[in-house]
Formats: structure tokens, sequence, C-alpha cells
């Protein structure tokens, strides 16, 4: 198991807030949410993000219209990954 630092993001449209994430990555590669996902619920690896140096555990939240990712830092679900920048 590898413990995985997400550090950008992809998401269409960009600014839609009720649109999810579709691609999360990193210097050495991108993977779909879906990809993410299911690798964190076989327990295959782990992710997180690192913001201002705080870290947040990203994981699975069962939302009305599917699974999606969120982190989870200081005891509470927030959405450190939207603040990350896009991904090439």
């Amino acid at each position: 198991m590898s413990d995985v630092q997400i550090t950008c993001i992809n998401k269409q449209p960009r600014n839609d807030p009720y649109e999810g994430i579709t691609h999360l990555g990193n210097s050495s590669g991108k993977w779909t949410s879906q990809q993410v996902i299911a690798w964190i619920e076989d327990g295959s690896h782990t992710f997180y993000t690192l913001v201002n140096g705080n870290r947040g555990n990203i994981g699975v939240v069962n939302g009305a219209n599917g699974k999606y990712l969120r982190t989870y830092a200081d005891g509470a679900w927030n959405d450190n990954l939207l603040s990350l920048p896009e991904c090439p």
C-alpha cells in the first residue's frame, strides 16, 4: 500500500460547484476519480492533500448522486481538494 499526496485536480467546468472532480494527480501521474475511489475502498492506496502544512486525508463519501471524494482534516469533512490547482 502506498500513501499518495494529491497536488492537483481536474474539474469540468472548473468553477461549477455542482460538478465533480474528474481526475486527481501529482508529479508522478494523474488518475480518474473512479480509480482513486476503487483504490481507497479496496485498501490498496491511501491519498491525502497538504494545504498550508495541514494534512487532509482523502476519503470516499456516499452522496445522493453516487460516490465522490472529499478530504477529512481536523475532525471534519472539508473541500481542500477544490483549493488545489488544475492538473496539466
